[in-house]
């Protein structure tokens, strides 16, 4: 089994203590911000980051989220990021990372997003370049084995109330 046929880990860091809210946990903006860290570690991995957007003028912007709070993590946790991509297309990439507190051994939070390339200078939707389509599409199928996580294709709903 290579890394990249199981969720593979991407990026660490410590809870600061700036991210902590009147509830003693980190605040739900900044579960997003390091989402967003592991989010460029993988599209760096995967050779969309920075050095992309300079390179090709293009990049890669969110279109949809969601984000499971498992369970709460502290000031000085470690947590560290897994990613597993459920599909692409031509113009889309569907991301799924999960957050874990490395110290005590929990999944502490997971988001699944769709990401659109995008061409910067016209800010509208473009097929991405055949190279980082094959890169993007070779994951994918590295991961298309794996199960697809519980928490994935969930919508936000309250038990047992029904819409309408």
């Amino acid at each position: 089994m290579t890394e990249e046929s199981a969720p593979f880990f991407l990026h660490r860091e410590k809870v600061r203590p700036e991210w902590i809210d009147y509830n003693g946990h980190m605040n739900v903006a900044y579960y997003t911000l390091t989402f967003d860290h592991a989010t460029d570690a993988l599209f760096n991995y995967l050779d969309l980051g920075i050095d992309y957007v300079r390179r090709a003028g293009c990049s890669l912007f969110s279109a949809e989220a969601h984000t499971v709070f498992k369970q709460e993590v502290a000031e000085g946790a470690s947590i560290s990021f897994t990613a597993q991509l459920l599909g692409a297309d031509e113009k889309r990439v569907h991301v799924f990372l999960r957050m874990f507190n490395e110290d005590e051994g929990y999944l502490a939070a997971t988001i699944e997003f769709v990401s659109i390339h995008v061409d910067m200078q016209a800010r509208r939707a473009t097929p991405l370049p055949e190279e980082a389509c094959k890169r993007v599409n070779d994951l994918v199928a590295a991961h298309a084995s794996l199960p697809v996580p519980p928490e994935a294709g969930r919508a936000v709903t309250m038990t047992g109330r029904k819409n309408g």
